[in-house]
């Protein structure tokens, strides 16, 4: 869930600490955003100095100064949806970006020895944790609202909705590349007659998994996708191509094409951005998703060059707002349960994710797209679904 989003603290650093104040302000206002207003979007100030302290570390000190408490807006969602409405990122190129910018260009950031990080920093929180956010159905990826009122009914809608555009049938064998705690890989099963095999880099994920859903016909590997084998007749990967890095991506395309059957259809569902330039915002990459970087249409379509052709393009981004806002509404009403053993400044820290994250996705800044992609063309054409 990383994304690039120059803030207020960026905007700040072309103003100069001269007059920075009333120079900030009025780069706010054609955001429709006031300093210490009092709308819900505002920004209302409560500690000295942070106005010079994100233009010096820019969106990373934002962030920061929010989890300290220096700074509040009612509505976190709002503000950020404020912002890249009126695409004031774009007007900067900070100074606290071009090492971000380098460190991506240079090297890998996802290699197989760095692939657990993401497990032990976020995904191994606690499944009690994730439950209380998540709802039953454990699923930490985009719901699908079309027709759904609740989350876990946009949940079931989108586990239908990949298993129909994959086509499964009764014996058929499924790959899960990123399968989170099993839900997918469940519903497949008890719905599809399917087996599976899913692939995760969370202990915590894998443990749960195997003693919730402890079917034969289920199988959890403990793995890295690089070390996939085996032939399946459909690959799904929801929510994980977002850890894999733009270094990486095309390994990534040659493992679904080697491990796809020849009439087999592959389902990609990932976050995406709407420029290929740009890097992982820093505040996130630090703090939630370590090495996270969210692609670009090009990013995969070059990836999957030779190896793959697209049946179908399927953006619902508009509904990751509702699902974040869905799991921010669940999390703040789990708190009291968690308090004592995640301080306060956890309480902040996630509430700031999951907040700009909608904001992001309100403003059509972030997308979600599933790729329907097979190896050599499906005979007739794919239907739309959904």
């Amino acid at each position: 869930m990383s994304h690039t989003i120059t803030l207020l603290a960026d905007l700040a650093s072309t103003a100069g600490f001269s007059s920075l104040r009333g120079k900030v302000g009025k780069l706010l206002a054609r955001a429709d955003v006031q300093l210490n207003g009092s709308r819900p979007w505002d920004v209302r100030l409560r500690a000295p100095g942070v106005l010079e302290r994100v233009v010096s570390r820019g969106s990373l000190g934002l962030g920061e100064a929010y989890v300290d408490g220096d700074w509040e807006a009612e509505r976190l969602d709002e503000f950020f949806a404020h912002i890249l409405r009126a695409k004031l990122d774009r007007e900067i190129k900070p100074l606290s970006l071009l090492l971000p910018a380098l460190r991506e260009r240079v090297f890998n950031r996802q290699t197989p020895r760095r692939a657990c990080q993401i497990g032990e920093t976020h995904y191994d929180l606690g499944n009690d944790f994730y439950q209380a956010m998540l709802g039953p159905s454990l699923a930490y990826t985009c719901g699908y609202w079309k027709n759904a009122d609740t989350l876990d009914q946009a949940q079931l809608d989108k586990l239908e909705l990949i298993c129909r555009k994959l086509r499964l049938k009764p014996g058929m064998r499924l790959l899960d590349i990123g399968c989170g705690w099993g839900g997918f890989m469940a519903y497949a099963a008890r719905h599809y007659g399917v087996e599976c095999v899913g692939v995760t880099v969370s202990k915590e994920q894998a443990a749960f998994a195997r003693q919730c859903h402890p079917q034969p016909q289920l199988e959890f590997r403990l793995q890295d996708y690089r070390e996939i084998d085996g032939k399946f007749d459909a690959i799904a990967s929801i929510g994980m191509f977002e850890h894999v890095g733009k270094k990486n991506y095309r390994t990534f395309m040659r493992v679904a094409h080697r491990c796809l059957a020849d009439d087999g259809i592959f389902l990609l569902h990932t976050i995406g951005k709407n420029e290929s330039g740009g890097v992982t915002d820093p505040w996130i990459e630090k703090y939630i998703f370590p090495n996270g970087e969210i692609p670009a249409i090009s990013h995969i379509s070059d990836a999957m060059n030779g190896l793959l052709v697209t049946e179908d393009l399927h953006n619902f981004g508009a509904d990751y707002d509702k699902t974040l806002m869905a799991w921010h509404a669940n999390f703040e009403a789990a708190w009291p349960l968690f308090a004592a053993t995640l301080d306060e400044r956890f309480h902040r820290r996630w509430r700031y994710y999951l907040l700009s994250c909608a904001g992001a996705f309100r403003a059509r800044d972030l997308q979600l797209w599933q790729w329907t992609l097979s190896k050599q063309g499906i005979p007739g054409g794919c239907l739309r679904v959904g």
